[in-house]
């Protein structure tokens, strides 16, 4: 074991080998004792007692307690006074950066006022260094003078900057103490020699392994720094350099908060340029000057995907003195860096173009001029859809940062919402005009097709609720299951058509497949944007059932218009018939009464005066029947089944045909006209007979929804044509001629009068199956 000997009284011959206490926050010193041999140690308080301290197995002394002089006359007074310095500087150094705090150098000024106060008779000088750049900045001085000296000018400032090779950069690249009496090799600096300077003392201000600058401290006298005298400037030293590194910091963080402060603004600038503009190619090109302008670049380039994904298409470039800018398109799977970027859908940061690979694959924004740094990054939307690449280029090799390629991509998210939102527009344009101008099929199939390009999806389609309350399938863009299994799909997103949940339809965005389709991403954007295209298609089938409901009001408008125009005529026509064809038959008995004679001995001038007689009494008839529905209707509360069942009683059904009806004793009562209502049951049985050529069958089904009665007619015959649906309802159309006892209006009464009492007629038939007629009427509750 070593000999025991107080802490307070072991001080080494060799002030070097002196060094800050490991103690937390203790401004004390400990003793190095071998330093090669990796022995440390620490002042009394951290120290526990007994501790041994001892090199390559041999005892050197064992650590005792004995505290420092309590005895006012046992203290150095100027240890008290360095005491309360330290904290005056350690309160000094808490307010930097703070509001009231007057200047960062103010602790500094502190310090140096200290050191001299510690030494009598001395003067000190901080010098900050840049350890990036290996250089002292000179501007940083801070100095103080004993009293009774003459201080410095602000216009005679002093020329004593460290040297290159003085004792300033040594003690630097030491990172240790030097003085002057020590390094015979180094001179006092001329200028503090020509004022007296005697001696010199010079430390390194260090923190976290980085120098952060110098203190000097000059003697006028002759003689050696004293050990008390090392002790104070030791913590002096570690002071000065706290308050330096935490001056930078502070200065560092309030670059970094302008900084974002800045880009924040440039950002918000890039926002109101998306909005502010509707053309894509005004907005890119707003961008990219701003792209420009936040990374210094001096060239650059907008391309986006064409809507085949095959090529990189330029939209805007811009550049110092470009003379024959390359803005022809790029094929993706070319050899260029914008599809690299493009491909990988990664950014890209280049400091330097004539390495290797990028010096074999490099497409020259212009060959007159040369780059050397590039950075890309890729646009891709929130659904996961490339869009394109925004270039810039450099002449300067290194010319981007990492800050940059951040900013960049920032800047490339508001270029992809201003692309997607310009998308959205011109898609909403067109689907506009395709409602003004398109019927409902054509919208909606182009509707399926806006989504699938604005959402990046493979299959789009849209179903309506029929008035069973089931989904129809209306129109689709791409495979598309039925609605049961589309609800199903995790990779899909459906919106409801009229702002209710199924109150029209559905519109659904999925990927088919499970293995190439890409996950639909339900992002807001994503919703928002179906949700726009869902309206309109609602705007589509709710304007087509308006303007069909218009048509029919205008149509039954106009028919009862012209139904009471042509009920003034046929009344008068009916008139002067009666008195016409009237006077045939009692002609004809006159006749029959004057030459019965006659007419007993000639059967042939007999018969053909009865024939007359008879053919002038059907005559009336025809006439009074079918004029008699251009008379107004009286609407009633109307049985279909007892309707369907005269029209049936008033035909020679042949023996074979088969007629049965179905449902039509539950249907509720209708709002019609009786005798118009038998009338148009009677002219289609009539006609599916003559279709069916007196042999077949014919079923005539009713079925009731909220507010209105369907009956079914349908026929067993050859059917019609789809080319002919709309032709036969016109006027004289007929397809095997004018019947007996009827004026060849045909199917253009059926419609007509089906008009006039508020209901509506249609065909369905291929054209080889049989034919089906539907009949909608009014239910009295409706």
């Amino acid at each position: 074991m070593g000999t025991q000997i107080p802490y307070t009284q072991l001080f080494p011959r060799d002030q070097s080998s002196l060094r800050p206490c490991t103690g937390l926050l203790c401004l004390a010193t400990r003793l190095e004792i071998a330093p090669k041999s990796g022995i440390t140690g620490t002042c009394m308080e951290h120290q526990p007692m007994g501790k041994s301290f001892s090199t390559h197995g041999i005892p050197l002394f064992e650590m005792t307690a004995q505290p420092f002089p309590t005895s006012p006359e046992d203290t150095d007074p100027r240890l008290l006074e360095a005491l309360r310095i330290l904290n005056q500087i350690s309160n000094a150094i808490n307010r930097i950066g703070s509001d009231d705090a007057t200047h960062d150098d103010l602790s500094l000024q502190l310090i140096v006022e200290s050191a001299i106060r510690v030494v009598p008779g001395s003067s000190a000088v901080i010098y900050t260094y840049d350890q990036s750049t290996g250089e002292f900045e000179k501007e940083s001085r801070v100095s103080a003078e004993p009293e009774g000296r003459k201080p410095i000018s602000a216009l005679n400032q002093p020329d004593d900057a460290p040297r290159p090779n003085g004792m300033g950069m040594r003690t630097i690249q030491r990172r240790h103490r030097s003085f002057s009496y020590e390094e015979p090799d180094i001179d006092v600096h001329p200028y503090h020699a020509a004022l007296g300077v005697k001696a010199v003392a010079c430390f390194p201000l260090i923190v976290a392994e980085q120098a952060v600058g110098l203190l000097y401290i000059y003697l006028h006298e002759e003689r050696q720094f004293t050990r008390l005298e090392q002790l104070m400037l030791d913590n002096f030293v570690n002071q000065a350099a706290m308050a330096i590194y935490h001056a930078r910091r502070l200065a560092g963080v309030r670059r970094d908060l302008i900084r974002k402060e800045e880009e924040l603004n440039q950002l918000r600038r890039a926002g109101l340029l998306i909005s502010s503009r509707l053309r894509l190619e005004e907005t890119l090109d707003s961008i990219l000057q701003l792209a420009l302008e936040i990374t210094n670049a001096q060239y650059g380039i907008f391309r986006l995907l064409d809507k085949n994904g095959e090529y990189l298409v330029t939209r805007a470039v811009s550049g110092m003195h470009l003379e024959r800018p390359l803005v022809e398109k790029l094929p993706l799977n070319g050899n260029s860096i914008m599809a690299h970027v493009a491909r990988t859908r990664e950014p890209l940061c280049i400091s330097d173009l004539r390495l290797e690979p990028w010096s074999k694959i490099y497409y020259p924004l212009d060959s007159n001029l040369e780059m050397r740094s590039e950075l890309a990054v890729p646009l891709i939307n929130a659904s996961g859809r490339l869009e394109g690449v925004l270039n810039l280029e450099s002449p300067q090799m290194g010319a981007f940062s990492e800050d940059d390629n951040h900013m960049l991509q920032s800047l490339a998210t508001y270029a992809v919402t201003a692309i997607q939102e310009v998308r959205l527009l011109d898609a909403l344009q067109e689907a506009a005009q395709l409602l003004i101008s398109q019927p409902t099929q054509k919208v909606l199939d182009r509707l399926c097709a806006m989504a699938n390009d604005l959402l990046n999806t493979s299959s789009s389609a849209i179903w309506l609720t029929n008035e069973t309350a089931e989904m129809r399938l209306a129109a689709s863009d791409g495979p598309t299951p039925n609605f049961p299994e589309a609800v199903k799909q995790n990779n899909a997103l459906l919106i409801p058509l009229g702002g209710e949940a199924g109150a029209l339809g559905m519109f659904g965005v999925f990927n088919a497949g499970t293995g190439e389709g890409r996950a639909v991403v339900r992002s807001e954007w994503d919703k928002k944007v179906l949700a726009c295209l869902a309206n309109y298609a609602a705007l589509a089938v709710q304007n087509e059932s308006r303007q069909q409901a218009l048509r029919t009001t205008q149509e039954q408008h106009w028919t009862a218009e012209t139904f009471a125009a042509v009920g003034d005529i046929s009344a008068n026509l009916l008139h002067n018939m009666n008195n016409k064809v009237g006077a045939i038959p009692v002609r004809v008995q006159a006749i029959q009464d004057k030459y019965r004679q006659m007419l007993e001995g000639d059967a042939y001038l007999a018969n053909t005066l009865a024939e007359i007689e008879r053919s002038a009494a059907d005559a009336m008839q025809i006439v009074q029947e079918n004029l008699s529905h251009l008379r107004p209707i009286r609407m009633e509360k109307v049985n279909i089944a007892s309707r369907v069942a005269d029209a049936i009683r008033a035909i020679q059904v042949p023996t074979g045909v088969r007629i049965e009806t179905n449902a039509l004793a539950d249907l509720p009562m209708v709002i019609a006209g009786g005798q118009s209502l038998t009338f148009v049951f009677r002219n289609l049985i009539e006609n599916a007979i003559a279709a069916m050529n007196g042999n077949g069958s014919i079923s005539i089904t009713g079925a009731a929804a909220a507010e209105w009665v369907e009956v079914l007619v349908t026929d067993s015959g050859p059917g019609i044509p789809p080319e002919l649906h709309n032709q036969i309802f016109e006027l004289n159309f007929s397809r095997t001629g004018t019947q007996h006892g009827k004026l060849g209006f045909g199917l253009w009464w059926v419609k007509t009068l089906m008009t006039r009492l508020g209901g509506s007629v249609t065909v369905e038939s291929d054209g080889q199956h049989g034919t089906t007629f539907h009949l909608r009427l009014p239910t009295v509750e409706g």
